[in-house]
């Protein structure tokens, strides 16, 4: 279980100055676009803009609340310094530090401060004053990670007709500015988690704002009105964005409004971008998948349950004609498509098998154009090294000298391309450049085959295949093989080798029981495992239990910026169709929460693919120091390598700079226009004009 940490900021904030005006939700979102003004002491002539470096500091006391905030940063492209007050040799924070001029232009390295709390090199100290001094010069926007409720931020004292406690199932609502502002992406109240009602999961402190102080996400609290947990504290010629609740990278709400804290410190303008994605692979598609055993304990077929074959097993599970009309059906109401990964050979031995007729391929193969379809290989056999099941677990087959034997290169292409034309032949449009190996297989298996399938690379490029299915619980970053590259998807924790709710909470307290409840105890010796307190009711556990908590995973992929799709197999979508109650609650709490600025993003397997490729090639350069960004005025400019796409988000209303002229920049997404871009022609640099307005 993630906590989010203690219930106190690390270190005892105290009050600084109070001072400012009240602010509206017009003039919060024109702070997003507003232009530095030069201090008071400048002189009578007019000084250059300065120039605003597109990148955050970062100031880490090792909290949990800093940390998330980074690891926002770091998945969504947005360069930034840490400085960790842990560390002995750490910089000073001062006026060099933060500023310096080029080409006769004051410079601002920073656009924006993330601190632990409002004063975290303590209030009186030179680095504090030397920070203060750089946001009211250039106006740098500050975030305090994590503080508690009291007049130095803005805020009454808790005990003022406030609140301080655990907020675990509290419901937040964002404000009227804050939807007009930096959470304009949010429809629904922002639920705290409670996923464990013995541990306190968030701690908060609710204060009523004082002058100065706008809300911009608050509670409802005893006695009448409402308290705040973020907003935006505005005195002495600073903004702070003071945030009053203690959070983890891995918890929903702070996933929620990671977002809006990121567009508030940045005043809209960075580089990086965010999504909310969400695919889903159903596996197998017209081949059959075993059953599981609830006596025995395992599944028929496989070669570690007594009496195995190897072949599907005893009273397989495949989806119906009923099945597939539904399966479509569910599409058009919830407006989701599913990528269907099929296995052609199977469905044709299946027909073979039974009298020439396949209700369920003539179904699918007639709606085929409401699904999108990926190769998973004609016939489904493993790719790796041949295996020797004499002994459990098997092993890789050796010839006489002991070398590895391996399925060949021909049989790999045949496989591929078989299906390939298959699906050719029925109509069904498919991307030769996508493939799914039955069960990953061919990709480096522990620990039975610690390298991948030396025969794999080439039989990818025989059939022009470009990204390869991984399984993101084995394998979590993309990587090539050969020419090709891996595209990690994320198993649900909905069973391959069940048709219904029953055998699935049967399964499911196997593997999560203890041997003295009767489980496998493998979840008490799998250290990344915990097990269930009691074994699930079979007749309600799939419905009270391992609904929500997958789809409660599935969802936190989906706000985390994970482009990696999600696999299941055909047998959830058959019999008592044991898939549809997850999705439901991932897209029903989903469009709960987020407005219809922000929709769902279903990419393809080749779109993941190019997506993560891309990130990786901008962390690369973001490492090695090749990429400038900075704002002057309403002018961004952004230089990265050549052939590296540059990731950035800019308000509505931009438009990139063309050889001749303007054009509009991006793709309309959360209140925000963003893209991957680069250079037009005959051009070394990005350059974009923000609205004036």
């Amino acid at each position: 279980m993630d906590s989010a940490g203690s219930r106190t900021p690390r270190t005892s904030p105290r009050a600084s100055g109070l001072g400012g005006t009240s602010r509206t939700a017009a003039l919060i979102a024109a702070a997003l676009l507003a232009t530095v003004v030069p201090s008071a002491g400048a002189s009578a002539a007019t000084p250059p803009v300065p120039r605003i470096d597109l990148a955050v500091l970062v100031v880490d006391d090792g909290g949990g609340a800093v940390e998330a905030i980074t690891a926002e940063l770091r998945s969504t492209g947005v360069p930034y310094r840490r400085v960790d007050l842990a560390d002995s040799g750490r910089p000073v924070i001062d006026a060099a530090f933060l500023s310096d001029t080029v080409s006769g232009r004051p410079r601002a390295k920073y656009q924006g401060v993330v601190l632990p709390h409002e004063s975290a090199f303590g209030p009186d100290s030179a680095e504090q004053a030397a920070l203060v001094a750089y946001e009211k010069t250039f106006g740098i926007p500050q975030v305090d990670a994590y503080t508690w409720a009291h007049p130095g931020v803005g805020l009454d004292y808790t005990s003022d007709g406030g609140f301080s406690g655990p907020l675990d199932g509290a419901s937040a609502a964002v404000t009227a500015v804050g939807k007009a502002g930096p959470f304009r992406y949010l429809d629904g109240p922002v639920t705290f988690e409670d996923n464990d009602p013995s541990i306190s999961e968030s701690y908060g402190y609710a204060g009523r704002p004082r002058e100065g102080f706008t809300s911009l996400l608050d509670i409802p609290v005893d006695g009448g009105g409402r308290a705040s947990l973020i907003g935006e504290y505005a005195h002495d010629g600073r903004r702070e964005l003071v945030v009053t609740f203690a959070y983890n990278q891995y918890q929903r709400q702070f996933r929620a409004l990671s977002r809006g804290i990121v567009e508030w410190l940045t005043q809209g303008v960075h580089l990086g971008q965010n999504r909310n994605y969400f695919s889903v692979h159903v596996d197998d598609v017209f081949a059959p998948d075993a059953r599981w055993d609830t006596v025995r304990d395992c599944t028929p077929g496989d070669f570690d349950c007594p009496g195995g074959d190897g072949e599907a097993g005893e009273n397989p599970i495949r989806m119906t004609a009923a099945d597939a009309a539904y399966a479509a059906a569910w599409q058009k109401s919830e407006g989701f498509t599913l990528d269907m990964v099929y296995n052609g050979g199977q469905g044709e031995q299946w027909k073979t098998e039974h009298g020439g007729t396949d209700p369920l391929a003539a179904r699918l193969i007639a709606d085929r154009a409401q699904y999108r379809w990926i190769n998973h290989t004609y016939t489904h056999p493993f790719l790796g090294c041949v295996q020797d099941n004499s002994t459990v677990p098997w092993q890789c087959a050796k010839n006489a000298t002991g070398a590895t034997l391996w399925t060949s290169r021909s049989v790999i292409s045949g496989q591929i391309r078989d299906n390939h034309n298959w699906a050719v032949a029925k109509g069904i449009s498919v991307d030769r450049t996508e493939l799914v190996t039955g069960e990953h297989s061919g990709l480096r298996t522990a620990p039975q085959q610690p390298v991948d399938n030396p025969n794999l690379a080439g039989a990818l490029s025989d059939n022009g295949v470009k990204w390869l299915a991984s399984d993101n619980s084995r394998e979590p970053q993309q990587r090539p093989v050969g020419a090709a590259k891996t595209v990690p998807r994320h198993p649900m924790n909905v069973f391959y080798n069940v048709g219904t709710a029953a055998e699935m909470a049967d399964e499911y307290n196997w593997v999560y029981t203890s041997r003295a409840d009767g489980g496998s105890g493998i979840c008490e010796s799998n250290p990344a495992s915990t097990c269930l307190p009691a074994p699930l009711d079979t007749a309600t556990g799939y419905a009270t239990h391992i609904v929500p908590q997958e789809a409660r995973t599935a969802l936190s992929h989906v706000v985390a910026n994970d482009p990696r799709p999600h696999y299941v197999h055909q047998s959830n979508l058959a019999e008592d169709r044991i898939l549809y109650p997850v999705l439901d609650r991932v897209l029903a709490d989903y469009r709960g929460l987020f407005a219809d600025n922000t929709p769902l993003v279903t990419p393809r397997q080749r779109d993941v693919g190019t997506e993560l490729d891309r990130r990786a090639a901008w962390d690369r350069a973001l490492a090695a120091g090749q990429v400038t960004a900075y704002r002057i005025g309403t002018t961004v400019t952004v230089k990265a390598p050549s052939g590296v796409a540059a990731p950035v988000t800019v308000p509505e209303g931009t438009r990139k700079q063309l050889l001749l002229g303007t054009g509009v920049f991006g793709t309309p997404y959360a209140g925000a226009r963003s893209a991957w871009t680069g250079p037009e022609a005959l051009q070394s640099a990005i350059t974009l004009k923000l609205p004036t307005a």
